[in-house]
């Protein structure tokens, strides 16, 4: 698995399977969060899903759990 900074540096758009692995959930959870809001992404083509990598960033940084100050990484 590719570290998280490395990700954000190389790509606006990730993968929902790429999305997943970052958060640690499934691509269901992942797809469930898109149409909940949680994340936002994009429809690339007819089939295919591309989540914000921006979003994952926030979603990770609102439920951190030691509420320490932590720069974006991603902007």
């Amino acid at each position: 698995m590719m570290p998280w900074n490395e990700v954000c540096m190389n790509k606006q758009l990730l993968r929902v399977t790429e999305a997943a692995e970052l958060l640690t959930v499934s691509r269901w959870t992942v797809y469930r969060w898109v149409e909940d809001g949680k994340l936002s992404a994009t429809k690339i083509g007819t089939q295919s899903l591309g989540v914000i990598a921006h979003s994952v960033d926030k979603l990770m940084l609102e439920n951190r759990t030691d509420h320490g100050m932590v720069a974006d990484r991603c902007k």
